[in-house]
């Protein structure tokens, strides 16, 4: 199959507004033969089930198995609008069937063991599989121990909801709806790098807008590991003064920057930092954070004190282990960790890939995209979208100079924009008809 840049850089753009593509790469699956390169992704989520596609659509020969645990997609992006009562979990959960069809082989399972010598993957499930080229996509791991007191035991009643899911997300929302008007609300930020650098801060706007119309008299406390709001400071700092009363007498949000949770205690439901010792009626931290530990397994954890990977940024190709690829949030990069470009970063790998079995050199200048949305109120929400470009001097992706792709203010446009955009990267990335249903809304 032959693909030029402009196809490439067209498909990109017009898969996202489309169910066209994921039409044809579940027809691709019929275009299969057994002398194709054996191809196992690990992690169904926006890079992995993207990715995997793709590579169907674009290299048809290839023998693509998916490793996944879990039996449907719930998005992190757009989960926070649970938190808010604006979204049910089955809004954001989604079907692997189309998926499933567009590849060979969809193992539910969990990988237990990489043989990167062999080139050998294993699962809980006892089956191994061979492969040609290894693709991770597992997103992160917490890192629990890094907080005091935060063991499995008290892991029933403080919830990070980080990894959205109904035991995660759904469970806090429990949690908000059973908590008393004038209670408190404690959630944190880890230290950069994370997943989803604006999400703690739409959090907490979440979680006020549901106070605001349920419990007026409860409040949010925000303690930041970092020394500032970390990611669209300006547009969330304009939200929570519009919404929230932040910087008055009543303000709804409080934010303590600085402030890492160092400790917590799920009996007495304190939150310990270096400076105090806050108590909430419903605590939600999220510790810190390393590449996904499938990534530990395969030994490609190398950047960073061996917390992420790092990656050719042109094929995605470790740079420790030759044929294992990363994508998403696992990989030691100047994007963003965010759904937008693991889906968009699944693409870039695919195209590689399908120019390396066809014989041919990969872009050698490959573009990268973000974008962002984050949800100001019930009904407004903001942008920032950023396009990176390899630089050959600089052996990185580098946005250029004095853009700004980040909105000026919130609106009720930007929210149906960003409910249009979920739900065409949602449909992108799992191959979903233009027939689906989605039901969840902004």
């Amino acid at each position: 199959m032959t693909i030029n840049r402009r196809d490439f850089i067209k498909a990109s753009a017009g898969a996202v507004g489309t169910a066209a593509l994921g039409n044809l790469a579940g027809c691709a699956s019929v275009q299969t033969g057994s002398a194709g390169p054996k191809v196992v992704v690990v992690g169904a989520g926006f890079g992995g089930a993207t990715f995997a596609r793709y590579l169907k659509l674009w290299a048809p020969q290839a023998q693509i198995t998916v490793i996944e645990p879990n039996t449907k997609f719930v998005s992190c992006p757009f989960s926070n609008t649970v938190l808010a009562g604006v979204n049910q979990m089955e809004d954001i959960t989604m079907p692997y069937d189309y998926l499933k069809q567009a590849v060979d082989n969809f193992v539910p399972d969990t990988v237990t063991a990489i043989d990167t010598a062999k080139q050998t993957v294993t699962t809980a499930g006892g089956k191994t599989f061979a492969y040609d080229k290894l693709v991770l996509a597992g997103g992160v791991e917490l890192l629990f121990d890094k907080v005091q007191g935060y063991d499995a035991e008290a892991q029933k009643t403080i919830k990070h909801a980080w990894k959205a899911s109904a035991d995660q997300t759904g469970v806090l929302r429990q949690q908000l709806e059973a908590m008393p008007d004038g209670g408190t609300f404690v959630m944190s930020v880890p230290m950069s790098p994370y997943r989803c650098p604006p999400g703690p801060y739409e959090r907490a706007c979440m979680v006020a807008t549901y106070f605001k119309k349920a419990k007026p008299k409860s409040k949010v406390i925000i303690l930041d590991g970092n020394p500032d709001i970390a990611s669209k400071k300006p547009l969330f700092l304009a939200a929570w003064k519009k919404h929230y009363g932040y910087g008055t007498d009543n303000s709804m949000i409080d934010y303590r920057p600085n402030n890492m949770p160092r400790m917590v205690d799920a009996k007495t439901m304190i939150v310990g930092t270096e400076f105090d010792e806050v108590k909430g009626d419903v605590i939600n931290v999220v510790p810190p954070m390393r590449a996904a530990t499938i990534t530990g397994i395969a030994g490609v954890r190398d950047g960073n004190s061996g917390n992420w990977c790092t990656i050719d940024y042109r094929t995605f190709e470790s740079k420790v282990t030759k044929n294992v690829h990363v994508l998403g949030d696992s990989t030691l990069t100047n994007f963003p960790k965010s759904g937008s470009v693991a889906n968009n970063t699944g693409k870039m790998c695919a195209y590689a890939l399908s120019e390396e079995f066809a014989g041919r050199q990969a872009d050698p200048a490959p573009v990268v995209t973000n974008t962002c949305y984050s949800a100001g109120s019930e009904s407004t929400a903001f942008h920032v979208a950023t396009v990176f470009r390899w630089n050959e001097e600089k052996q990185s992706m580098v946005p250029p100079p004095n853009a700004n792709g980040i909105s000026s203010e919130e609106s009720e446009l930007e929210m149906a924009y960003m409910e249009s955009w979920a739900r065409n990267v949602w449909a992108d990335t799992l191959g979903l008809p233009e027939s689906y249903n989605f039901t969840a809304k902004g």
